[in-house]
């Protein structure tokens, strides 16, 4: 299969300052997978950011390094993906220049292409293949082999431009999951396409 290389996000994109824009524009882009032959693709409608410098939700949260954390002080545009409680496979971009661990986590995608696909990796026919996560990964074929694949040129997992999503469409709240973070608990680092139906529930 061939990939349309002039929609693909370039590392530029990515590789901005603010993690939070990176975030944001994130929503209406088209997260894409080849694995085992199957093209899956669906529309991202809901986000988390996370920033190394002053998150303490975040992995790297005061330039904290570890074997899982070095990917994301990587040159942004990269896949960081790790396991949540040794079961729940998370997807999350790399942002900002090489050095700065910032991350996007994607919590949510609308299918677009290969919903049976889907549907035979959860090994169920619920509609709600996509709202959250761990479930999209699973869906998508996402593992921690991919991780640290260069998006704008692996093979196996790419995002493409998709339909602009203006702030009026957008809901910013706080992220789910990180009530260890004190105060960074309650920054509105959550953003999500309002009234989409595949947003994950808390």
């Amino acid at each position: 299969m061939k990939k349309d290389s002039l929609n693909i996000l370039p590392n530029g994109f990515y590789r901005r300052p603010n993690v939070l824009d990176v975030a944001r524009d994130l929503l209406g882009k088209v997260l894409c997978t080849h694995i085992e032959n199957q093209v899956c693709k669906g529309t991202i409608v809901e986000v988390e950011a996370y920033s190394g410098h002053n998150d303490q939700a975040c992995h790297a949260s005061n330039g904290k390094r570890t074997k899982r954390t070095e990917i994301m002080y990587r040159a942004g545009g990269c896949a960081y993906v790790y396991l949540c409680y040794g079961i729940h496979h998370l997807f999350n971009v790399v942002t900002n220049e090489e050095g700065i661990a910032d991350a996007v986590l994607i919590r949510a995608l609308e299918p677009l292409q290969g919903q049976q696909t889907m549907q035979d990796r959860l090994n169920s026919s619920n509609r709600m293949l996509t709202n959250g996560p761990g479930i999209l990964a699973k869906s998508m074929g996402i593992t921690t082999a991919l991780n640290s694949s260069e998006l704008s040129a692996a093979n196996c997992i790419w995002i493409e431009n998709g339909e602009p999503i203006s702030e009026e469409q957008q809901v910013a709240t706080t992220r789910i999951g990180v009530d260890y973070a004190g105060e960074d608990a309650y920054l509105p680092w959550r953003f999500y396409i309002k009234g989409n139906s595949w947003v994950s529930k808390k």
